[in-house]
């Protein structure tokens, strides 16, 4: 072979090589590659808004690692807290489109989406935290709302579970032991109808704005409070910018734990079954963390001594209570789903 032919033998084979070498960079940047023993890999991207510290925050790690562990390398998970990857704005329409594989967003952040989930808006829908696991069961009334939603379904979102984070406190700088005592007040909310009707009904004005915004906008007065669990009010220091937290446990804060169902699918049954699991498990592991890192977080806060906890009596509550229920529950049945909403106001009576 003469020297002009062995080149063009030697860029044919760099050529093949290349090719070759492409073919596997692709395979690992889609949602599978390769690993070691010849299996296919897969990477899950779970993006959330709050803290590592926080119940979310340590369900998702803990939901990284028993994944990780069940599928023995074959399934990797990159958790991004804090708003790092997405925001409030942007993180449904990034699992929408496969950008991010897993999220855990409130409830209240799928009221364009789904709005039947707006259930879990309802103010008062709890009166304890003991009650979420009985009244948001997957077989009870509110669980299939949530469990079997048709709009999620249709928009390619499968939910795995729901997370607690417990039960929103009222905070601002006014002290608020009656529903009056919130006139002419503005507060943030998760973007919710139902949310937005219950702060008007107590004679406040309400504004939507992402969680990551809330600190500055108590500091700088652009609201003059917000609702949250104690665990996401400390850890975001909004008690430093709050003279006055009221303890009114008037509505509820749940993450639906969600995966892009077309990433879902493509995963084989055994792996399927382990991203389950593993969120069963993380969801049992969110529910036994956030009743004490609730705890704590109201300790930190007396602590600082910069806020003021008021705790409300059973007559000063159910005066908040007689403002939203039932007027606020029926505006909204027609969204919620009517039966729905008459099978809860029916178990209120009840009580």
């Amino acid at each position: 072979m003469g020297r002009q032919g062995r080149r063009a033998l030697l860029a044919a084979l760099l050529l093949i090589a290349t090719v070759a070498l492409a073919a596997c960079g692709m395979r690992g940047a889609g949602a599978g590659g390769g690993d070691a023993a010849g299996g296919e890999t897969f990477t899950i991207k779970f993006s959330h808004v709050v803290t590592p510290a926080t119940p979310k925050g340590q369900a998702a790690q803990k939901f990284k690692e028993v994944v990780e562990q069940r599928s023995g390398g074959r399934i990797k998970v990159e958790v991004y807290p804090n708003s790092e990857l997405y925001g409030d704005k942007d993180e449904l329409q990034a699992l929408q489109s496969n950008s991010v594989q897993v999220l855990a967003p409130a409830s209240a952040k799928f009221t364009t989406i789904a709005p039947a989930l707006q259930v879990l808006d309802l103010p008062f829908l709890f009166d304890s935290v003991d009650d979420i696991p009985k009244v948001a069961s997957p077989d009870s009334a509110v669980g299939k709302a949530i469990y079997e939603n048709e709009a999620l379904a249709a928009n390619n979102i499968k939910v795995m579970g729901l997370w607690d984070n417990g039960l929103k406190q009222l905070s601002s700088n006014t002290e608020m032991r009656t529903p009056d005592s919130l006139a002419g007040l503005s507060f943030r909310i998760q973007p919710s109808d139902v949310l937005r009707t219950q702060f008007e009904k107590w004679g406040a004005s309400a504004t939507p704005m992402a969680f990551s915004e809330v600190y500055n906008a108590l500091q700088q007065g652009v609201v003059s409070g917000q609702e949250n669990p104690y665990s996401n009010i400390e850890s975001q220091n909004m008690h430093t910018v709050q003279k006055f937290i009221t303890e009114s446990n008037h509505g509820y804060v749940g993450y639906v734990l969600v995966i892009n169902n077309q990433f879902f699918q493509s995963l084989p049954a055994d792996l399927q079954q382990i991203v389950q699991q593993s969120a069963d498990e993380a969801s049992t592991y969110n529910r036994e963390v956030a009743a004490k890192l609730n705890a704590d977080a109201r300790t930190t806060i007396e602590q600082a001594g910069t806020t003021t906890i008021t705790e409300l009596t059973p007559e000063e509550r159910k005066a908040f209570k007689d403002r939203v229920v039932p007027s606020v529950w029926q505006q909204y049945a027609d969204v919620i789903g009517p039966d729905l909403v008459n099978d809860l106001l029916a178990q209120q009576n009840a009580q």
